[in-house]
């Protein structure tokens, strides 16, 4: 059974076609969208601030999503991908993103839509990731700009398996 609790009198609201894993960790203020799913170890933890998902976000194994105490909230727009061990912390990251296994966006920085994190990125705070790029690197700087054929071929595809592979934890 997945940890879900309420803190500070605030309760995480997971709709119910939502695939939370039995280990997944989810407390606070956690307002999630339709058709998210929270993986195996991750953690989404709305204790000192909130964190807003919409719709069809994955959270992936190990991930963590936090936010920083009276200061800095994480909104996350829909369809994105967080990726394994990755960690998203008090920032804003818009529509159609794939944050890459092991990446970490720090406080305050926006991702805007249409934009890949590569893996083992470091978005260090403050950083403004403008809509269509790839960052890479520690400290991530971009790369490239994405084509659209890697925003249906990997944004849109990963988020669209995460939606399949949580529908077979529910048969």
């Amino acid at each position: 059974m997945p940890i879900i609790k309420p803190v500070r009198g605030k309760e995480p609201q997971i709709p119910e076609d939502c695939f939370v894993a039995e280990n997944a960790t989810i407390v606070g203020e956690v307002t999630m969208g339709t058709e998210c799913s929270v993986w195996f170890n991750a953690v989404i933890r709305g204790d000192v601030h909130f964190i807003k998902m919409g719709n069809k976000v994955n959270v992936q194994d190990g991930a963590v999503i936090h936010a920083t105490y009276q200061k800095s909230p994480t909104t996350i727009g829909n369809n994105v991908s967080i990726g394994h061990n990755a960690i998203v912390h008090g920032c804003t990251i818009h529509d159609n993103v794939l944050v890459g296994m092991g990446s970490i966006i720090m406080d305050d920085c926006i991702i805007e839509s249409n934009t890949i994190i590569a893996a083992g990125a470091v978005v260090t705070k403050n950083t403004h990731v403008k809509s269509g790029s790839i960052y890479a690197g520690v400290p991530a700087k971009k790369v490239k700009d994405i084509s659209p054929e890697l925003t249906s071929g990997e944004v849109d595809r990963i988020a669209n398996n995460y939606v399949k592979y949580a529908s077979w934890f529910k048969e």
